[in-house]
């Protein structure tokens, strides 16, 4: 059984996986050929149609397996104000849309990413927890995007928090940027799952630096051999302690994402069974 899988954070975007003739609608078969996990990014922007899942399940194998974004209100990024209720309502939307994906046990985490300005506070607890509640049946997995929550006085408590609620720590390597980055904590909290996404180390890019395009080029690195070498020990450490770790590699300003996954595999000396077939071009010798 594949303990360790490795991914990308989407699959529109990654120009050394694809022919030039190959259509948008057939990325995802064809990333499906490389790797065994994707992100759904698009589920962060809007909640997405049942129909759209179904399509993107008859599209790949059935041991593959989707880490799906929480819908950008559900995490507070819209900064909107909304009783308990309305909150409850739209979860209810999201997890009615996921249907498809749930019932056919290829869910691999439901990710809540949460902004930067999410820091450590009462109130964000409790809307954790409640989360935790509607969500009780599903893997939950917990980004943070602010470092209040990692810092010494309260690291111990947010890690037990994380445990207690069950939530699958989403490890990050990220630039060290200030308050709105958080540092790479070593440390699964869930007792079969944990995430690790890689962002990239763009320190200059991370923050709203003044330029037009700080959104195109925050995620503009690439790794080497020596800082993936690093990861491979830790990754392996994690693999001690977790049943099964997920690799999600988002370092894709400048289309590195998917060679960097494809090198971490070859680190791990990992080969992946039931991708969908490659396909072959006859007339490419």
């Amino acid at each position: 059984m594949v303990t360790i899988r490795i991914g990308l954070t989407g699959w529109g975007d990654h120009p050394t996986l694809y022919s030039d003739r190959t259509r948008s609608e057939e990325k995802l078969s064809a990333y499906a050929s490389h790797f065994p996990v994707v992100e759904v990014d698009t589920a962060f922007y809007a909640i997405q149609p049942v129909s759209r899942y179904e399509k993107w399940l008859k599209e790949t194998p059935e041991s593959f397996s989707f880490v799906i974004k929480a819908f950008q209100q559900l995490t507070g990024h819209d900064r909107e104000a909304r009783t308990v209720q309305e909150a409850k309502d739209l979860m209810k939307r999201y997890e009615e849309s996921i249907q498809p994906v749930w019932e056919s046990g290829q869910v691999n985490a439901l990710l809540f990413q949460f902004p930067p300005w999410f820091d450590v506070r009462k109130e964000n607890i409790k809307k954790l927890r409640y989360i935790r509640e509607w969500m009780e049946d599903y893997p939950l997995a917990l980004e943070f995007r602010n470092r209040t929550w990692f810092d010494s006085n309260y690291y111990e408590q947010t890690l037990s928090f994380m445990k207690d609620q069950q939530w699958i720590h989403s490890i990050c390597d990220e630039p060290q940027a200030g308050e709105g980055s958080v540092p790479r904590v070593l440390v699964p909290t869930h007792p079969e799952k944990t995430l690790v996404r890689f962002h990239g180390r763009n320190i200059h890019g991370w923050n709203k630096n003044g330029r037009k395009d700080w959104r195109k080029v925050r995620f503009l690195y690439k790794y080497n051999e020596e800082e993936l070498q690093e990861w491979k020990e830790q990754v392996l450490k994690l693999e001690e302690t977790t049943p099964e770790v997920t690799l999600l590699f988002n370092n894709n300003s400048g289309g590195d994402a998917a060679d960097n996954a494809k090198q971490m595999q070859e680190l791990l000396d990992i080969k992946y069974e039931d991708l969908n077939p490659r396909q072959m071009d006859l007339f490419n010798f």
